[in-house]
């Protein structure tokens, strides 16, 4: 198997890839829908592979304040994978969730203690029901870490990752998609794999390099 090199993607590779964010995204919204105990359908992602300095644009600006839910990925592949929402859809997301709960929301701009909490169990949810996806789907064994849940502007939390990654790359998987149930609730998935697993995962579905 060949090194894999993320600034020569051909179409095979890239249909992959974005075969892998559709299934991801979808099982992610199912699970969003237990969650919330409600009908949420999804909008077909847009996946792209994008440099870090597009990153920025593609979410709205590098100045546009999301909450990020980071995870590190573990097991037979590794890396980590962003879960970013815009303010507002983390607003809502947390307001219907807590609701299912029975609580009250804050309603502030900062998210208290319980705001936080509950956000970082979403992120949790929704990452793990990616990763799963991506598990049954290459019969590899794929854990995460605990969520670290980050509310800033985008540029900020996307300086994680690509501080990390970009020792060994300079792009990223970015899998954009919109949940809706009443609202719309637009969220990013963004994989950050080491150049090894994007071998791994390739070579697990009969890609060879």
């Amino acid at each position: 198997m060949g090194e894999f090199d993320l600034n020569h993607v051909d179409d095979i590779y890239f249909d992959v890839l974005k075969e892998i964010g559709n299934i991801g995204a979808g099982n992610a919204a199912s699970s969003l829908a237990q969650l919330l105990q409600a009908k949420v359908d999804m909008k077909v992602p847009r996946v792209e592979l994008l440099d870090f300095s597009e990153i920025g644009d593609a979410i709205g600006g590098d100045d546009q304040i999301m909450a990020g839910i980071y995870v590190l990925v573990q097991g037979d592949i590794t890396g980590s994978i962003m879960f970013l929402l815009e303010q507002k859809s983390a607003q809502k997301l947390i307001g219907k969730m807590m609701s299912s709960m029975g609580m009250e929301p804050g309603g502030g701009d900062v998210l208290n203690e319980m705001e936080q909490s509950v956000l970082k169990e979403i992120g949790n949810i929704i990452t793990g029901a990616y990763l799963n996806s991506l598990s049954a789907m290459t019969n590899l064994k794929i854990t995460e870490s605990v969520p670290d849940l980050t509310v800033d502007m985008a540029g900020a939390i996307l300086s994680v990752p690509a501080i990390e990654f970009g020792m060994v790359g300079d792009k990223m998987l970015m899998i954009q998609t919109a949940f809706t149930d009443d609202d719309e609730i637009n969220g990013y998935f963004i994989l950050v794999p080491d150049l090894p697993s994007y071998s791994k995962l390739l070579g697990a579905l009969g890609i060879s390099l």
